[in-house]
This record gives structure tokens, C-alpha cells and sequence, in this order.
């Protein structure tokens, strides 16, 4: 690609490809990733209008007082604002707990149980029941059977039972 590129200074970028063999387009993207990887090394700037350190700490120490700790940053900040106080925007509250890890939930919520499935326990005949309805395609297409099975604990038959349900007319 060296190559390519001193010979098109001299004669052209369609003659020095051409005499080389390359594509064209083969030339321009290599000259285009090495102009970018000469142009990506740049360093973050801070901000002229960011928050100094002080500024942050003490947002950081308002919102972690007794008094703001159990309110959302927009309510904090429509407090502060009804006492005169301007520390900075609601964006930045949020951006600058969410540094700290101060953006869970800052109410009180209900911890839920864990679910436990319940277990069923016979120690005698007819104490458990269990039952389930399945539709039945019948002969005609607006009719359905339901079936009903009962089964008992305890060895005992299964007790099942066919009803017809036509379809009401429309």
C-alpha cells in the first residue's frame, strides 16, 4: 500500500492502482482507516459547566439526608427549590447518584415471599380431590363435550363424567 501510495503522488491515483493491481476502492479505504486512526486518539475534556467536586459532594450529602433520603431526585429538587436552594438539575441528581449507586429505589417496598407450590398429603380415602375440565370436539363443529375427571386418593377409581354443551345458536 506504501507503494501504491508514493506512485500516486507521481501519476495519479487510477494509473498507480492500475499498475499495481488494486482497486481503487481497495486504496481509499486503507487511506481512510489510517486518517482515522491518526484522528482517534483524544482525550476526554471536562466539561467547562460540570459540577466541581465540592458542588458534587454536597448534592451527594443533601440527598443522603434524613430528609431527602426516602424522596425521589425530582421531588428533592422541587423541595430544595421551594426553600430557595439551587444545587443543580434533576438530570444531574439522577446522573450523580447513579454514580454512587444511590438510584434504587428510595421508598420503602413490600418484599414479597417466595412462592412454595403446595404439597398435597392424603392419609385416608376421600381427603384429597383433584379435578380438570378438557373441552371435547363433538361431531358437530358448534358442539363440545366436557370431561370431568375426579380422581380419588388412595387406589380408588378414577370417576369420570361426559357432559354435552351445544353451542348456542347465534
Amino acid at each position: 500500500m506504501e507503494a501504491t501510495s508514493e506512485l500516486v503522488t507521481e501519476m495519479g491515483v487510477r494509473a498507480a492502482c492500475a499498475g499495481m493491481g488494486l482497486a481503487r476502492g481497495s486504496y481509499y479505504r486503507a487511506r481512510r482507516e489510517t486518517r482515522q486512526a491518526l484522528h482517534t486518539v483524544r482525550r476526554p475534556r471536562r466539561s467547562p459547566l460540570a459540577l466541581s467536586e465540592g458542588e458534587r459532594q454536597e448534592v451527594i450529602d443533601v440527598l443522603h439526608s434524613p430528609e431527602y433520603v426516602d424522596v425521589a431526585p425530582r421531588t428533592a429538587y422541587a423541595m430544595l427549590l421551594d426553600a430557595g436552594i439551587f444545587l443543580a438539575s434533576v438530570s444531574t441528581f439522577y446522573r450523580i447518584l447513579r454514580a454512587c449507586s444511590g438510584t434504587r429505589g428510595r421508598r420503602d417496598e413490600l418484599a414479597h415471599p417466595a412462592y412454595a407450590r403446595p404439597e398435597l398429603l392424603a392419609t385416608r380415602a376421600c381427603e384429597v380431590w383433584s379435578w380438570d375440565i378438557t373441552k371435547l370436539k363433538g361431531p358437530v363443529k358448534s358442539a363440545h363435550f366436557h370431561l370431568y375427571c375426579s380422581p380419588i386418593a388412595d387406589n380408588l377409581p378414577v370417576l369420570m363424567q361426559i357432559h354435552f354443551f351445544p353451542r348456542p345458536p347465534r
